[in-house]
């Protein structure tokens, strides 16, 4: 499938799992359309790159050494990433990564997520905590900062810093997901 088609697929996906699942199925059995599906999902002001960002969350949901050999581009390319719809996805993305290298399993991440790749997921993190985005991005990005700030001492106190300043401007759905990174910190 070229990379056309596979833009052409994509306006088949919509929020159903169904369709994110079998499309995410479908790049897991064909991993050469993971690099067109990521460049779809980086033409970052192209309404359908929000369709290639879901049926990528899902396939790394599915079977998350598939993005191995693509972390390079993938943490290069995701700060890009702005319309809503795009900015959930790429976070869950971060925070499956996160939560893998972290993970007391050996598993193949620990070995292929550098300091480089760990240092652009704490930046774009720290983005959609401090950018006006939805609550789950944030959400993902507090846990994912949080498991971070095992390797690098100085997460810890800006992120509590950040959750303390807009915990009361924030949802119900926030402000849960502070008090409970925010407990986790204090330890």
């Amino acid at each position: 499938m070229t990379k056309d088609q596979l833009y052409k697929e994509l306006n088949y996906v919509n929020h159903s799992r169904e369709k994110r699942l079998y499309y995410a199925n479908l790049v897991i059995d064909n991993p050469d359309l993971i690099p067109p599906l990521l460049e779809i999902l980086f033409t970052v002001d192209d309404k359908i790159s929000c369709r290639a960002a879901w049926v990528f969350e899902f396939m790394c949901g599915e079977k998350l050494e598939a993005i191995i050999p693509h972390l390079d581009m993938f943490t290069e390319n995701m700060s890009k990433v702005h319309l809503d719809p795009a900015v959930r996805p790429v976070a869950k993305v971060c925070e499956y990564l996160v939560k893998a290298y972290y993970a007391k399993d050996n598993n193949a991440l620990k070995k292929h997520l550098s300091t480089a790749h760990k240092e652009k997921i704490v930046e774009a993190c720290f983005d959609w905590m401090i950018n006006d985005e939805k609550i789950a991005p944030k959400a993902y990005a507090m846990n994912s900062l949080y498991l971070l700030g095992q390797d690098f001492d100085w997460i810890h106190p800006e992120l509590a810093i950040i959750l303390k300043r807009d915990y009361q401007m924030q949802s119900s759905g926030f402000k849960a997901r502070a008090r409970h990174i925010l407990k986790k910190i204090d330890k």
